[in-house]
């Protein structure tokens, strides 16, 4: 990986975890952290995109309270809400043995 790339990253994460937005953190974060290593250049770039949109409006389309604009309704998209529904599972499974 080169240190452009590796410094691409770094931004991309400290982006999605310090949302100023909680719900917004806890979805986009953990994705960037699991995701983006494995990403396409075109893909960064979607992803970058997406960030660069409000808190709020990013959290309905991920949650499907509002319907996705066509310009981020793609791939990144599906791949971050795939990502919540599989989360909210494991956090909903019962714990313990």
């Amino acid at each position: 990986m080169s240190d452009a790339h590796a410094i691409r990253l770094k931004r991309l994460k400290f982006r999605a975890w310090h949302r100023g937005f909680v719900e917004a953190d806890l979805i986009l974060g953990p994705f960037v952290d699991n995701h983006a290593r494995d990403l396409s250049e075109a893909q960064l770039d979607t992803l970058e995109h997406l960030l660069d949109q409000p808190d709020q409006d990013i959290y309905a389309w991920i949650i499907e309270r509002v319907p996705t604009p066509p310009e981020f309704d793609g791939e990144i998209m599906n791949m971050i809400k795939a990502f919540r529904d599989v989360a909210h599972k494991s956090l909903g499974a019962p714990h313990g043995g």
